[in-house]
């Protein structure tokens, strides 16, 4: 990916959706790995004296698998039904290693790469057909051509400037950092992207087979499911739905 010439608000011309709304992705979540988080956090240090630049919190690293659709098209019922079905694909598919190494740069976000390329493809596949099942709908990647490409974004442009100055600071790679990648999760992020109002809703294991007498239908816990219905009627009374 070629260097940019300058950067580009990301959230310019986004719609900020209201707090009630949530949008739903399968992520692989990093918060839990401390070398995850120190690799961000030495290249996110070197990006510091820079302005218009929107750090990823530690706590919420990760790479998007699939981007599902939204509280508006998705039921928690078709949410118990594609953790079910992700969880029967991945238990076929044994822990992937990978290393992240790679600086990429693009005119709203600078994000960490994976090596090597297409390891991580197995569960974009997984995901997404659990989502087909579930709900009839194939989700939607971001990148060229639709083409998904993992990656770990650590910083998001708000504004305009010389792309050319960063990459000195960060340069092409960072120190690597290998990671078995284990789990992918189902999260809804509720309102604006940037206020990282996440709700994990559940997590399908890889290489984790399902015994006999365990349900396959996956049931949130109590809070989850009752805080994702009353987040749907206090929007709905707001007309937004």
């Amino acid at each position: 990916m070629p260097i940019p010439d300058q950067t580009r608000d990301r959230w310019a011309s986004r719609s900020e959706p209201d707090s009630g709304k949530g949008a739903i992705y399968w992520h692989i979540l990093f918060g839990d790995n401390p070398a995850v988080r120190a690799t961000a956090k030495e290249a996110q240090a070197r990006l510091a004296s820079f302005r218009d630049l929107h750090m990823t919190p530690g706590e919420w690293l990760h790479a998007t698998a699939l981007v599902a659709g939204t509280t508006d098209d998705i039921s928690s019922e078709d949410l118990d039904l594609m953790l079910a079905e992700a969880r029967q694909r991945l238990s076929r598919i044994k822990p992937i290693s990978v290393t992240l190494s790679r600086v990429l740069y693009h005119p709203e976000a600078i994000m960490l790469g994976f090596t090597p390329q297409g390891a991580l493809d197995p569960i974009h596949h997984a995901v997404r057909q659990a989502t087909l099942t579930a709900t009839g709908r194939t989700g939607s990647v971001t990148g060229p051509a639709g083409r998904w490409a993992p990656h770990m974004t650590i910083s998001y442009s708000t504004g305009i400037q010389p792309m050319a100055p960063i990459a000195v600071a960060l340069g092409h790679e960072v120190p690597r950092c290998a990671i078995t990648v284990r789990a992918v999760s189902l999260v809804i992020q509720w309102g604006p992207e940037r206020l990282w109002n996440w709700q994990p809703v559940g997590t399908a294991n890889l290489g984790t087979a399902l015994r006999p007498a365990e349900p396959s239908l996956f049931r949130p816990s109590v809070a989850v499911s009752l805080n994702y219905r009353t987040r749907r009627r206090t929007s709905l009374s707001r007309g937004s739905w």
